[in-house]
């Protein structure tokens, strides 16, 4: 593992798999989308709105799969100090974010005719809307320790990454708040429909659900490959413009 924390060998991998995951991912997604929003039938309940399920559902993974990213790049940047591990964690911060604030929105549209009210302080709703913010103070963080490294200063080089980093582990508390929350608490939100070996989800609905949250996936790993390469070059651009001052 440690040889692929070189960024000259990181950059040459990711220079050819960035293009080749966002490529797949928006294969996957756009066919799993139009295949969820025009074949599926209604559902007998809920009709046609059940079709957000294909946008819902992904979000919701890859909202929390991001703060897990930033959480195992925290502990590997404070535990084995790896080159690339906090340009992960702050690589996979935005796209975490944004797949947060998708699912919140698209829950919300859902619930309107499904609970006759856009938004209740459900548990599963507020442990989510809490990581929404949690992006946000993780973002802050991020921006400023970057800054401080820019400008030279001792707490970005050390002390404010490391402060990202214990915030981003802390952070990864709310996780099983979420995913547990329709069990410990009496909710409005639906329990899980899918668990370890089983699904409550009809075939017809679970596949193209299943591709759609592939294709996310491919899609957010090349977001996030592509975030890191930017943070390099800026990274680099920066050191090379400190030689130049320098010299």
């Amino acid at each position: 593992m440690h040889g692929f924390a070189n960024p000259a060998r990181f950059l040459r991998i990711a220079r050819w798999l960035t293009p080749l995951l966002l490529g797949l991912g928006l294969l996957l997604a756009g066919g799993a989308l139009a295949w969820g929003l025009t074949q599926v039938p209604p559902d007998r309940l809920m009709g046609d709105t059940v079709r957000i399920l294909f946008i819902h559902v992904p979000a919701a993974w890859l909202g929390m799969a991001g703060w897990t990213t930033i959480a195992v790049a925290s502990l590997v940047e404070l535990v084995w100090r790896h080159p690339l591990a906090g340009i992960a964690a702050r690589a996979a911060a935005v796209p975490g974010c944004v797949f947060t604030a998708i699912c919140l929105a698209t829950g919300s549209i859902w619930a309107r005719p499904t609970w006759g009210d856009w938004w209740v302080w459900d548990g599963r709703l507020t442990s989510f809307l809490v990581l929404l913010f949690l992006y946000f103070g993780y973002i802050a963080l991020a921006g400023a320790a970057q800054k401080d490294a820019i400008e030279g200063s001792g707490a970005g080089s050390g002390g404010g990454s490391r402060i990202t980093a214990i915030f981003g582990l802390v952070g990864a508390i709310n996780i099983p708040i979420i995913n547990r929350s329709v069990v410990w608490w009496n909710s409005l939100h639906q329990p899980p429909s899918i668990t370890a070996g089983k699904s409550a989800i009809d075939p017809e609905f679970l596949v193209p659900l299943l591709i759609a949250a592939l294709g996310f996936s491919l899609l957010f790993g090349g977001v996030v490959l592509a975030r890191m390469r930017t943070l390099l070059a800026e990274i680099q651009t920066e050191a090379r413009l400190r030689r130049k001052a320098l010299a």
